[in-house]
């Protein structure tokens, strides 16, 4: 009879050959559960994964599998590799409807972990994937703060870590900046034997880039970049997208706009940062900061004569070689421009310039005409709902008699048991509607006509979800702030000239609601001038924003 270990090395052979079904089928066929040792329990698991992690039974499996090979062997090798598993399968397994997973169990087997095993990168990484699931910004700050610490980071790990922040009031703009630095430092320069050489030439119309791993379907940056493309002068200007998706989805409502469209995402880093050289730009505009599927270490070695960072991401890129920053007024004031590796330039009126969308635009009734109480709600990221926004948002809902809130999902996978915890914990769970995920455009719109006031997050205030509220007449209450991500929420509604809808601080952001809930007609009246003179004010007159901006490239130039 074969020995476990000599199994265990056969299937290891297997496994490199993709032989999944055959892996699966020996050891359950050929051995004992309680014989089975931490390996063939990770070769069992990992196999199952790679036939369909996309089937609910075949990942509860592989997370039964994963967990009896850890507690089997707790401190080895393949026990430990068994945890790592377990911690990935689980986060996976909570995507699936009506499963109920054991987060706990999962932060108390990490805890109990050895020295130096959860410094690692592989099981931080699980971790961090962990509490994305549980809309946990806190748990993924820490985990990638271990990652950058154990100096074992990739590029990505130094992105998330800084933009993971944005939601953590604890840091300053100067915390930004010197981590801007750092990261800075980290990045590789590539040989300049490798890479193509800039060139002198002098180009016929402006070259203009745009790098995005985000312009498919119905993704909110698409709304905002078709404000400029579908208002420049092609006569001075030639615009090329660099597409970063490696399936290439990039929307019709894109490419019928501009010269060229680029794809990059299937080429390696030096293949896609030659590739980008060759066209010669003028000028290279980042729109995605540290967000996911970014190429932000490009920058680092310069992709086009100017490099400039905008839209994407709501602070310092900390990029020596990033020229410039686009914002407005009201997100970096004048005496913080020091806190900027960029030089900052000012847009007049507002930074970001939405479309519009593609369907009939109607004043709504306020749904407290027929309900007779006032809704409130909030469609942003989940993970910007911090304790501070459930504390003042519970204070607004007993005060404010019979009212309600609504709290929309963006993403299925992700799970709402720390929000609704924190509501129930403050006695007002029962007041809280909760939403999924809405895939059609239309229907998500749809749903706003279901709020009479939307409720900002702080630091991390919202964006597309402000303009889409304001576009379907809702009145958005926002909190001023301390530095670009936490202002955005403040630009949108001076913009507007709605400074009576900016709270000072969280006191003034509760009295606020309560005061607005409180005068009907009033509030009427203010709905009403919302939805009226939206559509005029710089928020969504794109024509004046493309004429500013292009402005503004000249001045670059």
């Amino acid at each position: 009879m074969v020995s476990v270990q000599d199994l265990e090395l056969e299937l290891q052979n297997s496994y490199k050959e993709k032989k999944y079904s055959e892996i699966i089928f020996k050891i359950t066929s050929q051995t004992k559960e309680e014989d089975r040792n931490a390996g063939l329990f990770v070769l069992l698991g990992i196999s199952r994964m790679s036939l369909d992690k996309k089937n609910k039974d075949q990942v509860t499996l592989a997370v039964q599998d994963f967990k009896k090979g850890y507690l089997k062997e707790k401190e080895s090798t393949n026990g430990l590799n068994a945890l790592t598993n377990l911690v990935t399968a689980t986060s996976i397994l909570s995507g699936f409807e009506d499963t109920d997973v054991d987060f706990e169990e999962i932060k108390n087997f990490y805890k109990a972990s050895p020295k130096p095993f959860n410094d690692q990168r592989p099981i931080n990484i699980a971790m961090c994937t962990m509490y994305s699931r549980l809309n946990d910004y806190k748990g993924m700050v820490f985990h990638f703060k271990k990652i950058i610490e154990s100096k074992e980071f990739v590029v990505q790990d130094l992105c998330n870590y800084g933009y993971w922040r944005l939601f953590d009031k604890s840091w300053t703009q100067l915390d930004f900046y010197n981590y801007g630095k750092f990261f800075d430092d980290s990045l590789r320069i590539y040989p300049k034997q490798k890479i193509v050489s800039l060139s002198d030439k002098k180009n016929k119309k402006i070259k203009i880039g745009f790098l995005s791993s985000d312009l498919k379907g119905d993704h909110s940056v698409t709304f905002f970049l078709k404000t400029i493309l579908r208002n420049y002068d092609k006569n001075q200007f030639e615009i090329i997208i660099f597409n970063n998706q490696k399936e290439n989805k990039i929307s019709e409502k894109i490419t019928n706009l501009i010269d060229k469209t680029i794809n990059i995402g299937k080429l390696n880093n030096l293949e896609a940062f030659n590739t980008i050289r060759k066209y010669n730009l003028d000028i290279m505009i980042d729109i995605m900061g540290y967000t996911s599927q970014n190429r932000i270490e490009f920058y680092k070695n310069r992709l086009a004569k100017k490099q400039v960072i905008w839209m994407g991401y709501c602070n310092t890129s900390g990029l020596s070689n990033m020229d410039y920053i686009i914002v407005d007024p009201n997100l970096v004031l004048k005496n913080e421009k020091k806190y900027y590796v960029e030089k900052v330039l000012y847009l007049p009126d507002i930074w970001n310039c939405h479309c519009g969308f593609d369907i009939e635009r109607k004043e709504n009734p306020s749904p407290l005409i027929k309900n007779k109480y006032v809704t409130f709600g909030s469609f942003n990221n989940p993970a910007k709902i911090n304790e501070n926004v459930i504390d003042c948002w519970s204070n607004i809902l007993k005060r404010v008699k019979n009212s309600k809130l609504i709290i929309k999902c963006a993403d299925k996978r992700r799970k709402l048991d720390r929000i609704q915890e924190t509501f129930k914990k403050n006695g007002v769970l029962d007041s809280v509607i909760f939403y999924q995920r809405i895939d059609n455009l239309e229907d998500h719109l749809n749903l706003y006509k279901k709020i009479d006031i939307a409720l900002d997050t702080f630091p991390y205030n919202g964006v597309t979800t402000s303009f889409e509220a304001i576009w379907m007449g809702v009145p958005v209450l926002t909190m001023s702030g301390y530095n670009f991500n936490s202002r955005c929420g403040e630009s949108i509604n001076k913009n507007l000239n709605m400074e009576q809808l900016i709270a000072k601080d969280e006191k003034e952001y509760v009295s606020t609601a309560v005061s607005l809930a409180s005068d009907r007609e009033k509030f009427l009246n203010l709905r009403r001038s919302i939805f009226l003179d939206a559509i005029k004010s710089p928020l969504f007159d794109e024509k004046k924003f493309a004429v500013n901006f292009f402005s503004l490239i000249k001045e670059i130039i």
